[in-house]
């Protein structure tokens, strides 16, 4: 049966996003010989019963999770983790009053970056995730954290396309997908669900492969004919070899005030760093913060951030 995933919104002392020494980035510790802080079953335990596990489901994602976890420390994805941060900490200012305790669902939280840094800052967060070997990093991760953070956290292994089975309508004041709907071969099913968790007013942040920088990194690599065939494209092998989709902004602006959240605001994600190796690391600290402050205003500046590797976009419940 779904559950209330806590009452409304209700006033904290939060702080506001920080840049860490290495941003978006959380430590992955060796599996540990004890259990994780905070398993499925304990999850919800003592909150009116736990949401039931359902059958796994096929995902585009399936065998990906090496591959992504070896790139964490990476500069693409501390580029991602560190500008997201940032948009989502914006949005929730704009919206809210400072020190608001929110319900958070991040759908597909992957590693947990994004799960974790909201709880530290106040916010109840749950995290729901598909792949097991995903989940397992993220609960090792939060069994790092003090207890005060663990008790706000509740992660659960399920799919994104089940949240309607897991909990009620309008139960959380923000909803994250991020990285997820370039593995979901037809989302809009799966995006109207997320949007009938939200509280109204609440926020609902996706961020997805852009189909209008498709042509970007085969262009910048030299690879013309990969090039010309990604303009009218919007499926694509990805830097971990799985296949996924793109999608544009139009289209999403679409299907955003067709399930009652249009759009808000949108940013692009990556526009300078999407070409570097995966295993490209970090340069010295000021040279990040220069580099960081430039993704971030190219991230919202026309025309740069219509072609970003990523687009992030947040619809409002009306």
């Amino acid at each position: 049966m779904p559950v209330q995933v806590g009452p409304p919104a209700v006033p904290v002392a939060a702080a506001p996003h920080q840049a860490t020494p290495v941003p978006g980035v959380i430590s992955v510790p060796a599996p540990a010989s004890a259990p994780a802080a905070e398993s499925l079953e304990a999850a919800g335990a003592g909150r009116g019963g736990a949401p039931v596990p359902l059958p796994a489901r096929p995902t585009g994602f399936a065998g990906g999770a090496a591959a992504w976890l070896e790139g964490l420390g990476g500069l693409r994805n501390v580029v991602r983790q560190e500008l997201v941060a940032r948009q989502v900490d914006e949005q929730i200012a704009a919206r809210y009053p400072v020190g608001q305790r929110l319900r958070v669902l991040d759908v597909g939280m992957g590693q947990g970056t994004q799960a974790l840094r909201l709880a530290r800052a106040g916010h109840k967060v749950t995290g729901l995730e598909a792949d097991p070997d995903m989940l397992r990093v993220a609960q090792e991760a939060l069994a790092g954290e003090p207890a005060g953070i663990r008790e706000r956290v509740h992660f659960l292994e399920g799919d994104g396309r089940d949240t309607g089975a897991h909990f009620l309508p309008g139960s959380f004041d923000v909803v994250l997908c991020h990285g997820v709907l370039m593995y979901v071969p037809e989302p809009d099913q799966m995006l109207a669900a997320l949007a009938r968790m939200l509280a109204p007013g609440g926020l609902l942040s996706l961020l997805v492969r852009n189909g209008d920088g498709l042509a970007m990194r085969a262009g910048l690599g030299g690879n013309w004919e990969g090039a010309l065939a990604a303009f009218d494209a919007t499926e694509y092998t990805n830097r971990i070899g799985l296949s996924a989709r793109a999608d544009r902004l139009e289209g999403l602006t679409s299907t955003l005030a067709g399930i009652g959240a249009p759009l808000h605001a949108w940013y692009g994600v990556r526009v300078f760093t999407d070409t570097v190796a995966n295993d490209e690391p970090l340069p010295p600290a000021q040279e990040l913060d220069r580099l960081l402050a430039a993704e971030d205003r190219a991230g919202r500046t026309d025309p740069y951030r219509g072609v970003a590797a990523l687009l992030h976009v947040c619809g409002v419940r009306g």
